[in-house]
């Protein structure tokens, strides 16, 4: 997978998201986020002290909330960044792209009030994260992550909400040197794991 077919992909979810959302019934709810997203850093492989962050910067999202029998909600959800990382951690004069997607299955219990009258939530889920760094020579990479955050909801109408989340992402990257190296890396980055987090303001319309 190239790094130019990740945003194809993101639309391809998102569109996906939105039949699941019409066929699934009257309870089911889309919603369509804007925020930022920030944190994440690599290690210099070398063992030099030198650490490699992550570009904070704008994100989008897209979910789909489908009701389960015990009155929580499961949730499907993908979030979609480009990022970047200085040249130098791949031995580039320019910062290198680096788009990021989670897809995560999960769901959301509210602690006070309900989906119909709004209140706040906690949300959560498990899934997978996407790297693919712009720049020929580089390989993709994915890796097992979790998310977990708190929101609040604000009902606008019968099937028309806003919504407020916080969320954390923790991806495993579990790579000791070589990560997004297919060969011919002049340097080395590593990591165990990958903490990022995201602030996002959603327009949810239920179906």
């Amino acid at each position: 997978m190239t790094s130019s077919r990740m945003p194809r992909l993101g639309r391809g979810l998102v569109a996906g998201l939105v039949f699941l959302s019409a066929a699934a019934g009257a309870q089911t709810t889309l919603t369509l986020y804007g925020g930022a997203r920030g944190g994440g850093e690599f290690d210099d492989a070398s063992g030099n002290g030198t650490t490699y962050k992550l570009d904070s910067g704008a994100a989008v999202s897209a979910s789909v909330d489908f009701p389960l029998d015990d009155g929580r909600e499961g949730q499907l959800f993908y979030s979609f960044q480009r990022s970047a990382l200085p040249g130098r951690a791949f031995g580039q004069p320019a910062d290198v792209a680096v788009n990021i997607s989670y897809l995560h299955l999960g769901g959301r219990v509210f602690f006070d009030g309900d989906a119909t009258s709004g209140g706040g939530y906690v949300v959560g889920g498990i899934g997978a994260t996407f790297f693919s760094p712009g720049l020929g020579g580089l390989s993709n990479e994915v890796r097992p992550s979790i998310n977990l955050g708190v929101g609040w909801q604000w009902p606008l109408t019968r099937n028309i909400a806003l919504r407020t989340e916080l969320r954390g992402y923790l991806s495993l990257i579990n790579a000791s040197g070589g990560f997004f190296c297919s060969g011919g890396c002049t340097v080395s980055i590593s990591g165990r794991t990958l903490a990022q987090a995201e602030g996002m303001l959603g327009l949810s319309i239920g179906f």
